[in-house]
């Protein structure tokens, strides 16, 4: 990309005040892409490695204005979306959407902390599934999230391939299953499927406890779309991305938990 040829991504997502995830992950992963990066807040939260400490949904209007000032003046040519927190927030950029139209939409469930808690209440999850689903060109779920959305477990390689056909059925134009929760030896293996083409995207699993994994892979997706790879050739490259930012990741807080090295796995331009 150059500088005549501007692309803008936008992320509506949480903010986290420890920078290693939500909208600070987005935009250093924007970033490290040569990729514009716009930002529409869609939560406050009080965190840093160790935990949440509190969250601040702001006001729908304010939300609302923060969207459509994005749209209003760049070329957005991919949205990711991440924590949405109730079904209010969901209805409303499911509105924007449906106004605005991008090209692409990247959808990052945040429905399960990191503890197994369910974050979203069921009204969100029922808005989740019937506004934001038919209008995200990807679906990126980790098993914990797929089953949510499922209503079933995913317990062996063969459940998580059915789940991602039946997410694919739910009315989303293709889906990234990750792998992460999934129990497959000493390999991690993210699963690809758009209804055409099925993939399988394999990665050694790394023993370490890192923070923003799931924030930066969808990002490093929405940037490589930026950048006019297809959509499977945009999850392979996103996948490698994070596998050489958490290479090089590391702890910045009081924590053993890692960010990733956003900039030290940058892709070539």
């Amino acid at each position: 990309m150059s500088p005549s040829t501007p692309v803008s991504a936008l992320t509506i997502a949480g903010s986290d005040s420890g920078g290693g995830a939500g909208i600070q992950a987005d935009l250093k992963t924007f970033a490290a892409h040569q990729v514009h990066g716009l930002s529409a807040i869609a939560a406050l939260t009080a965190q840093h490695t160790r935990g949440v400490i509190a969250v601040h949904v702001p006001p729908l209007d304010f939300l609302q204005a923060q969207i459509d000032a994005c749209f209003d003046d760049f070329d957005i040519h991919a949205v990711k979306l991440g924590m949405l927190a109730n079904a209010e927030v969901i209805n409303l950029v499911a509105d924007a959407l449906e106004r605005h139209r991008p090209q692409h939409v990247v959808l990052d469930p945040v429905m399960v902390a990191t503890s197994g808690a369910k974050l979203l209440e069921d009204s969100a999850l029922r808005a989740l599934r019937e506004r934001l689903l038919p209008l995200a060109t990807l679906l990126t779920p980790n098993t914990p999230e797929a089953e949510l959305l499922l209503g079933r477990r995913i317990k062996s390689a063969n459940d998580a391939e059915d789940a991602a056909a039946a997410l694919l059925a739910m009315g989303t134009g293709a889906v990234l299953l990750k792998g992460g929760h999934l129990q497959e030896g000493n390999r991690v293996i993210d699963r690809y499927f758009d209804g055409v083409s099925n993939e399988e995207f394999s990665h050694a699993r790394l023993p370490v406890d890192a923070h923003g994994t799931g924030c930066t892979l969808a990002s490093a997706i929405t940037a490589q779309l930026c950048r006019g790879l297809s959509m499977a050739n945009a999850c392979e490259a996103a996948i490698d991305y994070v596998a050489r930012g958490l290479a090089g990741g590391f702890a910045p807080g009081r924590s053993d938990v890692l960010v990733l090295d956003h900039f030290g796995a940058a892709p070539a331009a």
